[in-house]
């Protein structure tokens, strides 16, 4: 977890200086408040406008003012995201990041950024997602998140306590992969691939769910697929289809998690990630919308 703690800021560069320090840091608490990847950019930039027009000399710790400022405008903007996405088409994913080693992400920490936990932040309150991205993925403290939030911090604590237990719930746990994932992603691809139904529901977990999200603007199923029979096959009738075998695949990391994205020439058309429970896969995240892709697109 980052330390959110830092010295008096050194403003001898002006503005530049620190928020390009933190920019990463910034996007990535927004990212995770909001599962979107624009609006994280959005709100990054009018954190920008309000640093560049503030009175630095006030602020002793550039870092903290700027993650408040980020928590604050992405709060609002959640608020409104969450009745847009009431009306959203079929399951909602959280925009998918790259996050391999030569994909230039902006985001940063990939292992805190897994769909299966955005998925879960999502059933959180506005409130309760800030305070637990805050606290349990960047070590913020109570004091300075009640701070923030204009709350106590007696109730910032149950707050946590309350979210912490809601995620705990929630969030699927898998076991480590006691083989190499990259093989069972190759095994896995290729029974796509080929049409080998039985190869692949041996590489799936007998629960494993399959979700796709087009949003209305691509094919997809509007429902998640549970079970192994059902998802090979539906991952093979997928493979097979003539706009599917004409894209260029390429393996790469999707929020921290192995995956893939197909390009259409220089256009990004669909990713995939793959989360696995011992040897086998118990996830796969298909991403289809295209107005959702950009986080794809290596920097």
């Amino acid at each position: 977890m980052s330390d959110h703690r830092g010295d008096a800021a050194d403003h001898s560069a002006g503005p530049v200086g620190p928020f390009v320090e933190h920019r990463r840091l910034l996007f990535t608490v927004a990212y995770e408040m909001l599962g979107s990847a624009q609006d994280a950019e959005d709100v990054v930039q009018e954190v920008w406008l309000r640093w560049s027009a503030a009175d630095r000399d006030d602020v002793r710790d550039a870092r903290a003012y700027l993650v408040r400022v980020t928590t604050r405008l992405a709060l609002n903007r959640l608020r409104t995201l969450r009745s847009r996405r009431e009306t959203y088409v079929g399951p909602w994913l959280p925009d998918p990041m790259l996050t391999a080693p030569d994909a230039a992400a902006p985001l940063e920490q990939a292992e805190d950024v897994s769909i299966a936990l955005l998925v879960v932040l999502e059933t959180l309150s506005p409130t309760e997602r800030a305070v637990f991205v805050l606290h349990e993925v960047f070590g913020v403290g109570y004091a300075e998140i009640a701070d923030t939030l204009d709350r106590r911090v007696d109730g910032v604590r149950q707050i946590a306590h309350r979210a912490r237990e809601h995620v705990r719930a929630r969030r699927p746990r898998f076991a480590p992969a006691d083989v190499e994932p990259e093989e069972v992603t190759r095994r896995f691809l290729e029974a796509c691939v080929t049409g080998d139904v039985g190869t692949l529901v041996e590489v799936l977990a007998p629960d494993v769910v399959f979700v796709s999200d087009g949003g209305g603007k691509a094919k997809a199923a509007l429902r998640p697929i549970s079970g192994a029979d059902k998802v090979s096959r539906a991952l093979v009738g997928f493979a097979a289809k003539p706009e599917t075998t004409a894209l260029r695949f390429e393996p790469t990391g999707i929020n921290g998690e192995l995956g893939g994205v197909w390009w259409d020439g220089d256009r990004v058309v669909m990713g995939a990630a793959m989360v696995l429970d011992g040897d086998r896969i118990a996830r796969v995240y298909v991403f289809r919308n295209p107005d959702r892709l950009a986080g794809l697109r290596r920097a």
